[in-house]
C-alpha cells in the first residue's frame, strides 16, 4: 500500500523539481511566444559611405533599445558584402514600432544616412516564436 501512494508522490515531486530548474534566469532555452512586431530591413550601401554608416546606424541602434518598447535592435552585415546591412529589430508591437520612428535619435540617423543608402527593403513582420538560449 505504501509502496503505491509513494510512486505517484515521487513523479509528481520529480515533475515540479523539474519544473522549477527549467524556471530558473539563465538555466534554461527561452521560447517565447506570438505577438511581438519585427521589422527586417535591407539595406545596399554606397561603398565609399559604409564606416560613416554603420557609425550612424549604431549610435540608433544604442539609443534605441534604451525606448521603452524596444526589445532587441541587431545590426548585420553580409559576410559576402560589406556594404550589405541587415537589420532585425523587435518591438512589444506596431505602435512602439511607430514611436521609435518619432524619436530625435531615429531623425537624426535618417537625416544623416539618407545619401547614403542605395537600396532599402523593408519587411513588417509578426514574432510566432523566438527560441534562445538564457544567459
Amino acid at each position: 500500500m505504501l509502496k503505491s501512494a509513494w510512486m505517484p508522490a515521487a513523479a509528481i515531486a520529480l515533475f515540479i523539481a523539474g519544473a522549477t530548474l527549467l524556471a530558473l534566469p539563465g538555466q534554461r532555452a527561452t521560447a517565447q511566444s506570438a505577438g511581438a512586431y519585427v521589422s527586417a530591413v535591407d539595406l545596399d550601401i554606397a561603398p565609399a559611405e559604409t564606416e560613416k554608416f554603420l557609425a550612424a546606424l549604431k549610435e540608433n541602434g544604442a539609443a534605441s533599445v534604451k525606448e521603452p518598447g524596444c526589445q532587441r535592435f541587431d545590426i548585420m552585415v553580409l559576410a559576402s558584402n560589406p556594404n550589405h546591412v541587415f537589420i532585425y529589430e523587435v518591438y512589444n508591437d506596431a505602435a512602439a514600432s511607430q514611436a521609435h520612428r518619432a524619436t530625435d535619435h531615429f531623425k537624426k540617423y535618417a537625416a544623416t544616412t539618407a545619401t547614403m543608402v542605395t537600396k532599402r527593403e523593408v519587411r513588417p513582420m509578426t514574432q510566432v516564436m523566438t527560441n534562445s538560449k538564457g544567459h
